[in-house]
């Protein structure tokens, strides 16, 4: 395990000592929990950024639009057809629900 050392202002290392005394652990582990929290968050965080210019990007392509619209004008209608096949199906219970 690597080792780590930092300064912290008296406010932080008040409150960090206060949270560590609250939850019952070493501060250390109080801080190695919270850093692990941040890194995943900013690890999520630049997914999603790198998520959303991928949308746009798609999104300002007209051929990229395009077959999305075609892609889910066919899966619209093949789920309909599915529905309206399964619903009229001749050992189908009319009572009961087609989504359940």
């Amino acid at each position: 395990m690597g080792a780590l050392s930092l300064r912290l202002p008296e406010t932080l290392d008040q409150a960090l000592t206060c949270e560590a005394e609250m939850e019952m652990k070493p501060r250390s582990v109080v801080v190695r929990q919270a850093l692990a929290e941040y890194l995943e968050r900013m690890e999520k965080e630049r997914f999603m950024a790198s998520m959303a210019e991928a949308a746009r990007a798609l999104a300002n392509d007209p051929a990229a639009s395009s077959e999305s619209a075609q892609i889910a004008e066919s899966t619209v209608s093949d789920a309909a057809d599915a529905v309206i096949a399964s619903e009229r199906s001749a050992d189908a219970d009319p009572t009961e629900a087609w989504w359940r």
